[in-house]
């Protein structure tokens, strides 16, 4: 502008002949700016009313904000307006940027310019009188025009879309620091980082900007509201509500890389409040905090706020009531101390894996002295089976939770008592882990097959296991559980789980059986029927989602047993179902076989082996190409082989369920 300054007052000094000026500055250095090898020229012919102005720089640098061109180049024509007013209104180009138009207005006292590209616009006035400050006034601007000024606090931003309006007081005085203040509206910003950890899509606000620059700190203060769109950071993901958010952030930023953050509140209604203060190291991870936050209806939290975390540990569609009044303190990444106030709070997986509900209580986690807490519920369920209310008396300190004493939370007519609990939350050395011991008592099998819609057993089931371990996504049990059932037993051990709480949950266990009546047993499921005793094995058994998808079965008849050991024609045909036998031909001799009801054996043995999908049958022995099922005693003696060695698990599962409903018709050859 002071160049152009010079060339106006040059003006009525050329001669009538050659109206044409031209200068070459090596450098013009402003508060603001600095241009280096700048060319103008103005070219008035005689008796024109408009000169041709052309202005030429090899580089423009605003280094406080950020921004630097090359090759600018305007042109424009000069025109004398009112008094000592004249303006100049043409295209300017930088090398790799698209043609924009500036319009400039100037005087003895006043200066307005206009940028503009489009819809867009940026207007600039500047006063003699008051030197330091320039106004600017945006006007649907592109967010990709503030680039380089987000980049000074912000290296790693990468302003995508958005438009920006609004009023900002430029200050530029000889002592003291550069601010940037005023009203912004912003609209439809999205942005993201080279890695993607941090990314925004469609978020809208209306705030108040306060930015300084000293040599060795940069402050920013934010004060507005967020409305609508979206944002990631890291696991972190907020789907912001269309009604506003308020927001008032003041921030310090360091040489280093550092963020303070003494002032920070975040006002979404009832859903969610937060006040207080962090601070951030170089890479923007959490380093200190002192953090209030209160939430009086926990309904929006899941979809607004946690959806991100709950994600990773397959809760996605988990749904939240209740009320909450939490505080945490960090300092050097590690933690103070955290509290919560529980009111009637309700989790519930929308898959129906569990629920827990009516928690109550203030549980404390401390990372340095020794704090007592009282954690209680009213009930739940656990893959649809009921538990009851319990009340666990908690203790921290160290960083760790635990149990003050043995808590027995009723369950299925009789009890699971937790022992030695102790938990560890997430921290940089690893994720959450937790250990403690497990007592069963006396649990109705009757009502475990109930709920989860299993045949009629009846029993109990009890046991002890020392210690269950959680860590790195999987738990494993030690000892095992013996179920007491059809007056015999059922022992689970080995049993362990990746991914409990995530997508795809896998369990692996041994499963031993003894002394089982078959005839209860072949009652329950309406096998035919069958007496004797069955004993046998489901050894290295891996479910993936609850589907089998490995075991190695064998189950056969206890050879110690001493009573009556009888099959059915019913038994008969299921079995030869089941194992792709032949039972009861066609032939004379087998149509008076189908005379009796029942039939004596000596042994009945099956084995299957799961892999891929593929269950590879056996049995008690080779019977030529076949497999011996039923090895018959007595007469009549009756025999049943299987043929199919390989069996596709999908049809063998059919055909069981086939036989259980009494719809199997094996043909008889």
């Amino acid at each position: 502008m002071l160049t152009l300054l010079v060339l106006i007052g040059l003006t009525p000094l050329l001669p009538a002949q050659a109206r044409v000026a031209s200068v070459h500055i090596a450098r013009v250095s402003t508060p603001v700016a600095v241009l280096e090898d700048v060319h103008v020229r103005l070219a008035w012919p005689a008796a024109a009313d408009t000169g041709e102005l052309s202005l030429r720089a090899r580089g423009l640098r605003a280094d406080d904000l950020g921004y630097r061109w090359h090759d600018v180049h305007w042109s424009c024509p000069l025109r004398r307006e009112a008094g000592e007013r004249w303006r100049c209104d043409g295209r300017v180009t930088q090398a790799g940027g698209s043609p924009l138009r500036l319009d400039v207005a100037i005087d003895l006292t006043h200066t307005h310019a206009r940028l503009a590209g489009g819809p867009a616009s940026l207007a600039m006035e500047r006063n003699a009188a008051a030197p330091d400050l320039t106004r600017i006034n945006l006007v649907q601007v592109p967010v990709s025009w503030a680039q380089a000024l987000v980049a000074q606090g912000w290296a790693d931003a990468r302003l995508k879309d958005g438009r920006l309006d609004g009023r900002l007081d430029l200050r530029v005085p000889e002592r003291g620091p550069l601010q940037v203040s005023g009203p912004l509206r912003l609209g439809g910003l999205s942005l993201d980082t080279p890695d993607g950890s941090i990314a925004a899509e469609g978020l809208s606000a209306a705030l108040r900007i306060d930015y300084r620059q000293f040599p060795r700190q940069r402050l920013v203060t934010l004060d507005g509201e967020l409305r609508g769109g979206e944002l990631l950071a890291g696991n972190a993901y907020i789907a912001l509500p269309d009604t506003p958010v308020g927001v008032n952030v003041a921030a310090r930023r360091w040489p280093d890389g550092r963020w303070e953050l003494p002032t920070l509140a975040w006002d979404d209604g009832a859903a969610l409040q937060v006040t207080g203060g962090l601070s951030l190291d170089p890479a923007l991870n959490l380093s200190d905090a002192a953090l209030r936050m209160r939430s009086d209806d926990l309904a929006p939290l899941q979809a607004r706020y946690l959806s991100g975390w709950l994600g990773l540990a397959g809760l996605s569609d988990l749904r939240m009531g209740g009320a909450l009044v939490a505080r945490v303190d960090l300092h050097a990444g590690a933690l103070r101390e955290a509290e919560m106030e529980l009111r009637d709070v309700d989790l519930i997986d929308g898959r129906d894996r569990f629920r827990l509900l009516g928690v109550q209580g203030n549980p404390v986690l401390s990372g340095g002295n020794r704090r007592d807490s009282v954690l209680r519920w009213s009930g739940g369920a656990l893959h649809g089976l009921p538990f009851g209310a319990a009340e666990f008396p908690l203790r921290s300190g160290d960083g760790a939770l635990a149990l003050r004493e043995a808590v027995t939370v009723p369950a299925l007519g009789g009890g699971l008592t937790f022992e030695a609990l102790n938990l560890h939350p997430p921290r940089a050395s690893g994720g959450l882990s937790f250990d403690f011991g497990l007592s069963v008592k006396d649990l109705d099998i009757g009502q475990l097959a109930t709920a989860m819609h299993w045949p009629a057993f009846q029993g109990n089931l009890s046991g002890r296991i020392p210690r269950v371990r959680y860590a790195e996504d999987r738990l494993d049990f030690d000892g095992a559980l013996t179920a007491h059932m059809f007056g015999g037993s059922v022992e689970v051990s080995g049993l362990s789980m990746e991914r409990p709480f995530g997508t795809a949950p896998t369990l692996s266990a041994d499963i031993a059986l003894d002394d089982l009546d078959l005839q209860a047993l072949t009652g329950v499921f309406g096998f035919g029927e069958i007496t004797g005793a069955l004993d046998g094995h489901i050894r290295d058994l891996r479910l993936v989602d609850w589907s089998p998808q490995g075991f190695d079965a064998d189950l056969h008849t206890d050879p110690q047993w001493r009573g009556r050991q009888r099959i059915s024609q019913r038994a008969v045909q299921d079995l030869s179902s089941v194992g792709g036998g032949q039972g009861l031909g066609s032939s004379l001799q087998a149509q008076a076989l189908k005379l009796f009801d029942d039939f004596g054996y000596r042994r009945i043995g099956i084995r299957c082996r799961l892999s891929e999908e593929v269950c590879r049958m056996d049995g008690l022995g080779s019977a030529g190409t076949g497999f011996i099922i039923v090895e018959g005693q007595g007469l009549p003696r009756l025999t049943v082989v299987g043929y199919n060695h390989q069996v596709d698990w999908p049809t063998l599962v059919k055909r069981l369920g086939d036989v259980t409903r009494g719809e199997s018709k094996p043909v008889f050859q």
